[in-house]
């Protein structure tokens, strides 16, 4: 879907055309050492503006509101990082790939319940997937890529 709208699809390799690097301060996670070292690491990759650099989320809430109440439910978010700053860390281009209802946190459980994604997630690596493109009108393999997984775990 990131690339089906005009409006996304122009953005979605703003990282590394419209990228303005300064020395001092991190503006985009782009700028950061951790995801130019993955660029050197994996050219292949790199060479693919339009490949996904992808942010995982995940925490556990109460939906209820109420901490005296036993449910626990937790999601899991991946978000684009192509996008510029002002764009990829707004809920419309969140990607809520995994809600967890229970009564208790899914524990030693999660891996069960992150296989599905785990799965898609190395497809999109590995194989990567035929995408058009709407803004140049043309067809590309669009691989995608884990960068950094955000999550409060307490064991951690």
């Amino acid at each position: 879907r990131l690339f089906t709208s005009r409006l996304t699809a122009k953005y979605m390799s703003w990282h590394q055309t419209e990228i303005v690097q300064n020395e001092n301060f991190l503006s985009h996670p782009a700028d950061s050492l951790q995801w130019n070292k993955f660029d050197v690491e994996y050219p292949w990759f790199a060479e693919e503006p339009r490949n996904v650099c992808l942010g995982l989320a995940m925490d556990g809430f109460n939906p209820f509101g109420n901490m005296s109440t036993s449910h626990s439910t937790w999601s899991v978010i991946l978000m684009p990082y192509n996008l510029p700053p002002w764009k990829c860390i707004k809920d419309p281009y969140f990607m809520m790939t995994l809600l967890i209802p229970g009564s208790r946190s899914p524990g030693n459980e999660l891996d069960v319940y992150l296989q599905p994604l785990i799965a898609e997630l190395k497809e999109l690596w590995d194989q990567g997937v035929s995408t058009y493109n709407t803004t140049l009108s043309q067809e590309f393999k669009m691989h995608v890529a884990v960068l950094w997984a955000i999550n409060n775990f307490s064991a951690y």
